[in-house]
């Protein structure tokens, strides 16, 4: 990562998100961009907390702990930090695990159904 900071849009586009999204993310304070009038700039912070950002939603954390998962970083430091992570991941993990054996079970009740109908056509 370069120290090189993003314009609003370039951010935009590196994250591949919407302008509404970004708006979004500093207005929760997830991301406080430097401001140089009505522009916004993301220096090597800010495009590092992105990128946990993303990782997050994509395994599926809320908002909400994505942004007191970054507080703790500030208030207590890397391993506090870690820590929590663990803690996250472990509560998200079993959270996934029963979310992929419903969509199995979901699955092997459609097929059986459906194989029930093909059955039944005349």
């Amino acid at each position: 990562m370069t120290d090189a900071r993003l314009s609003f849009k370039e951010m935009c586009a590196e994250f591949e998100v919407t302008p509404r999204t970004l708006r979004y993310y500093e207005y929760i304070e997830l991301l406080q961009p430097d401001r140089e009038g009505r522009s916004r700039f993301y220096g090597a912070r800010e495009r590092a907390r992105m990128i946990l950002i993303m990782r997050g939603r994509k395994f599926g954390f809320q908002l909400e702990e994505i942004r007191q998962w970054l507080l703790i970083y500030e208030e207590a430091g890397t391993q506090a930090q870690i820590d929590t992570f663990i803690e996250m991941a472990d509560r998200q993990l079993n959270e996934l695990h029963n979310q992929q054996a419903q969509i199995e079970s979901a699955i092997k009740d459609l097929v059986h159904y459906r194989d029930e109908a093909m059955k039944a056509r005349v």
